[in-house]
């Protein structure tokens, strides 16, 4: 049943909440967990379904997204029948070059659509990460008799510290069937939180993206989903498991120290279901007799001589002897050098930390320091 849809990711976002961390690349391109990026989730996800046909739409800064994707062998998807497609937005006498919102997107990425020959669209944005596979979402779509379902988790307001970037709040009746929508409401009730994940027939995601463009609307859930409410079945589906989402710096600095949480990486990386990535052959992590780590994800390459603790250090990293290090997120190739000290702070790739410097964050106002930078 599952070979009878194809998958659409939206990896088009900019959100200027993450400031710095976007400047050169796309939200679906943002590295977490030390090896990872955040569309790997969500593609895993369909591959794992057992999905072959998937459109990856992109819009700006892209040349990350691309390099990491490739043909997609890492996730079974380069083959001569389907396989992966990235869509990046082009010029043409109905195309600007610039979407306006997700419903121009998907617009702009029509003649993909048109072309695939499975039934039915799993659209999802590359913004979420958690693992499930959509084979029971979709029997319950069909089930159910949905027009689209929407997957949800439920969630208690410590989880979001205050935060309302991109919150979709669903109201569902006593059969499971939306009534109601809300974003970025401070005094909502309801505890379930739209995940950006989306099943629906491709026929009808046809005809509601051309209805909404006709009238002038290109938001996906503002102008698609709330303004036909009422005209077709909208269902919830509920996913049981952790999930991260990329709203602001806070909650990427939030979803890497999850990642430390041993619960979460059980749910993430030990079940049935793998996460895929880019591969990149690295010598082991080296720790020096002056080493002290502790609680820490630490990726091949590193060379480590100073002290990590509650940290996720990525490929080749170094930190020189003295440095102190704590509930940090270091990329890539960045380098602390001796006697540094570094608390709640964000590092970009190929980050140049010199000797005795201190930089000290909060919890949810961490320091980011962009790509390449020397301090």
């Amino acid at each position: 049943m599952i070979r009878d849809a194809f998958g659409l990711i939206y990896a088009g976002e900019q959100n200027i909440n993450l400031r710095e961390l976007v400047y050169l690349r796309t939200v679906g391109a943002l590295p977490v967990a030390g090896r990872y990026r955040a569309i790997d989730f969500v593609l895993s996800n369909m591959v794992n379904t057992g999905i072959r046909n998937v459109g990856v739409i992109a819009q700006r800064s892209y040349h990350s997204l691309m390099d990491h994707l490739g043909s997609g062998k890492e996730w079974d998807l380069s083959r001569k029948s389907d396989g992966l497609f990235i869509l990046p937005p082009f010029s043409s006498s109905e195309d600007v070059g610039t979407y306006r919102g997700v419903v121009d997107a998907i617009k702009g990425a029509m003649g993909y659509i048109r072309r695939s020959k499975q039934q039915y669209c799993i659209f999802s944005g590359s913004y979420t990460v958690y693992n499930e596979t959509y084979d029971a979402m979709l029997r319950h779509h069909i089930d159910t008799g949905a027009d689209i379902t929407m997957m949800y988790s439920e969630e208690d307001e410590e989880s979001f510290k205050g935060e309302r970037y991109d919150d979709v709040r669903m109201h569902l009746n006593e059969e499971g069937r939306l009534i109601d929508l809300e974003i970025n409401s401070p005094l909502t009730d309801s505890k379930k939180v739209g995940m950006d994940t989306y099943v629906i027939r491709k026929e009808l995601l046809e005809y509601l993206v051309e209805d909404c463009i006709s009238r002038g609307q290109c938001r996906f859930v503002s102008d698609l989903l709330m303004n036909n409410m009422n005209r077709i079945r909208i269902m919830g589906y509920k996913h049981e498991g952790y999930v991260g989402r990329l709203h602001s710096v806070a909650s990427y600095f939030k979803l890497n120290m999850d990642f430390l949480n041993v619960d979460v990486q059980k749910n993430l990386f030990y079940g049935a279901s793998h996460i895929y990535t880019k591969i990149k052959d690295e010598v082991p992590a080296k720790y020096a007799k002056t080493s002290n780590v502790k609680n820490s994800l630490v990726a091949n390459g590193c060379i480590i001589e100073g002290e990590v603790e509650n940290s996720v250090l990525f490929r080749s990293v170094y930190v020189g002897k003295g440095a102190k290090i704590k509930d940090c997120v270091i990329m890539q190739d960045s380098e602390v050098y001796n006697n540094a000290t570094l608390e709640h702070v964000i590092l970009d790739k190929s980050v140049n930390i010199r000797q005795g410097r201190r930089l000290v964050g909060d919890e949810v106002f961490p320091v980011v320091i962009r790509k390449g930078a020397i301090v």
